[in-house]
């Protein structure tokens, strides 16, 4: 049986001194996790944060990376520019990324493939709006987003992690119930089995406002295999509970 990964999605969040006293506090209590833990932060701290987390259980991840190996894009940071800073794992696609800079699925299939090509596991978002699932349109979103990923990477397909976010239950304090969380990952997982053989390796992540009160009982679902996590990653005592959670 696979460990669970728990991902902390800082966004933009953060500063030197905060970054070193919630990664201090981290350590102090993580002891040996019994899953893989990552935290993936604002490109300028990776310098930092490669120091601050060498030694430790905590992988180190970004939260975007452009779709171009190098060239003039302005502003942009390409994988393997990621990757001289120990980058493990790279958010791609999350629904902020999609809906306020217009990343097309087309779009998150590509920087699929360019973190994959350098060697960076991409946790790549898919998840519908409130009108969406309103409309019944869940599982047809859902599955759209995660077709082009598998279409553009092929046989790659297994190296990818996949993060099932709701767009309703973000930063909302909303979250999905258990079983509506546990029906759409099956969903995605039945996807996956059918476009690769080695689909079982590959994590689905739940998105939506886990925190330290849900995170047990979300994480008990069969195909929840982990979290990714927005604020409550940025509080130690928070985010070390739901990692103590994913058993």
């Amino acid at each position: 049986m696979k460990k669970k990964l728990i991902a902390g999605n800082w966004k933009m969040n953060g500063s030197l001194a905060a970054n070193e006293g919630l990664v201090t506090a981290l350590r102090a209590g993580l002891g040996v996790p019994n899953c893989h833990v990552a935290l993936c932060v604002p490109s300028v701290y990776l310098p930092q944060m490669q120091a601050l987390v060498a030694g430790s259980s905590i992988d180190l991840g970004a939260q975007d990376v452009s779709q171009h190996e190098s060239g003039a894009f302005t502003g942009e940071v390409s994988g393997n520019m990621l990757k001289e800073f120990g980058v493990h794992y790279c958010i791609v696609g999350h629904s902020e990324r999609r809906e306020y800079h217009f990343e097309t699925d087309a779009l998150v299939a590509a920087k699929t493939q360019r973190a994959l090509a350098c060697g960076i596991t991409p946790i790549v978002c898919v998840g519908e709006t409130l009108a969406e699932r309103e409309a019944g349109k869940t599982e047809e979103v859902v599955k759209r987003q995660l077709a082009a990923v598998i279409h553009a990477n092929g046989h790659c397909i297994s190296e990818i992690v996949v993060a099932y976010e709701p767009v309703w239950a973000i930063g909302t304090g909303k979250t999905a119930s258990t079983e509506q969380a546990q029906q759409v990952h099956a969903v995605l997982r039945a996807q996956l089995k059918a476009a690769s053989p080695q689909a079982d390796r590959i994590h689905i992540l739940y998105g939506g406002s886990m925190n330290a009160a849900n995170a047990a009982q979300l994480l008990a679902q069969p195909d929840i295999d982990g979290g990714l996590v927005g604020g409550a990653s940025l509080k130690a005592p928070d985010f070390l509970s739901i990692i103590a959670s994913a058993l």
